[in-house]
Parts: structure tokens; sequence; C-alpha cells
């Protein structure tokens, strides 16, 4: 068993920065890999960017890529979405996720646990 938190969203204006931040109890963090979603109001919910075990693998969204870096620290049980230049479309609620497998994969259904989610909302 997993257990996920999120935080660090908040409401922001269009080309801040945000840290979010994933905590982590139980399963040996450092076996794990772990993802960021999203899901915006009425649209399914989206791959943000993965990190395996050892962070030696990485990827991201194209929708992200060169604005969000993930990262994590084993010895924390913790991964990070540092976010910046945000934008009005990404505004969601953001969840990290657990691949008990140790992978980093951009399927949602690679992904055993889920955090309750933190809300990012970015205004124009």
């Amino acid at each position: 068993q997993v257990l996920l938190a999120e935080s660090g969203g908040g409401l922001v204006q269009t080309g801040a920065s945000l840290r979010l931040s994933c905590a982590a109890t139980g399963r040996t963090f450092s076996t794990i890999g772990m993802g960021w979603f999203r899901q915006a109001p009425g649209k399914e919910r989206e791959f943000v960017a993965t990190i395996n075990y050892n962070s030696l693998y990485i990827r991201y969204a194209n929708s992200v890529k060169g604005r969000f870096t993930i990262s994590r620290d084993n010895a924390k049980n913790a991964v990070y979405l540092q976010m910046e230049s945000l934008n009005p479309e990404d505004t969601a609620v953001y969840y990290c996720a657990a691949d008990r497998r140790g992978l980093g994969t951009a399927l949602p259904a690679d992904y055993t646990y889920w955090g309750q989610g933190t809300q990012v909302t970015v205004s124009s």
C-alpha cells in the first residue's frame, strides 16, 4: 500500500511558476515509478510527466516539455513537479501516481496508487 499526498497548488497569473510536491508513505519509495497527471473540467485525465525509480528515465507530455521539470528525492519519499511559464491551459487538478513496477509510463492504467489531487488555476 502506498499513500500519496499532493501539495503546492494554487491560483497564479499567466507566466508564473509553481512547484508541486507529492509525499509518499508505505512501500519502499525508491523502488516505485512516479507520474504526474492532470484533469481539467470536462476533460479526461492526461499525462504530464513521469520519472522511474532511479531518475534515469524521465518523460514529458509535449504540452509541458521545456516548461515543467519532474524530479524525486528518494531520501525524502517525495516527487516534485516544477512548473514554469504557466498559462490558462495548465489549469487542472494535478495528481501524482505510483507505479509499483518502478517504471515510468504515460498510461494511467499502469499506476496502482493515486493521490487526491491539488488544484492549479492559472488566470489570464
